[in-house]
């Protein structure tokens, strides 16, 4: 009788272990590994990005280029996760005029807050208009704007 006592003791503290602990638990990492997958696809998103606009500055600054407006439609996905993110970017400003500017898109999950941000190396005739990226908009958009003196004025659009 008092085996089956010390069996209850030991056993009922490991039932609770597998019915309330495991499942927290588990949802937990779970949770954890959605929200790696979501970094992942949307830092592969943003360095997507990055890439076009370095290629569009590498194109349209050519010489046998004129001036005018150039109009890339977005490639990207519209949502990351099943979630609508927006996209900025920020031009750093040398103290060397004649250098080379780095343009730093950041991409924000719009309802779970992950951001991802990448690099494009651009020249010193390039300028950027703040403007946000909407991955849902039917208007997304990279618009460079380029001028006789081969200035590019770069924006999203949308």
């Amino acid at each position: 009788m008092t085996s089956v006592a010390i069996e209850y003791v030991i056993l009922i503290p490991l039932l609770f272990t597998q019915v309330i602990v495991f499942p927290f638990v588990a949802s937990t990492m779970a949770s954890s590994w959605q929200d790696s997958q979501r970094n992942v696809e949307l830092q592969d998103a943003a360095d997507h990005l990055a890439s076009t606009i370095q290629q569009l500055y590498l194109t349209i600054n050519n010489e046998d280029i004129l001036a005018g407006t150039v109009t890339q439609a977005s490639t990207l996905p519209v949502t990351v996760s099943s979630y609508p993110y927006t996209a900025t970017g920020s031009l750093s400003s040398p103290s060397d005029p004649d250098s080379t500017r780095i343009l730093t898109v950041t991409l924000t999950l719009e309802e779970v807050d992950n951001t991802a941000t990448a690099a494009a190396v651009l020249g010193p005739n390039v300028q950027w208009t703040e403007s946000t990226l909407r991955s849902n908009s039917a208007e997304a958009s990279i618009d460079v704007q380029k001028f006789s003196n081969s200035t590019l004025v770069f924006s999203f659009g949308g």
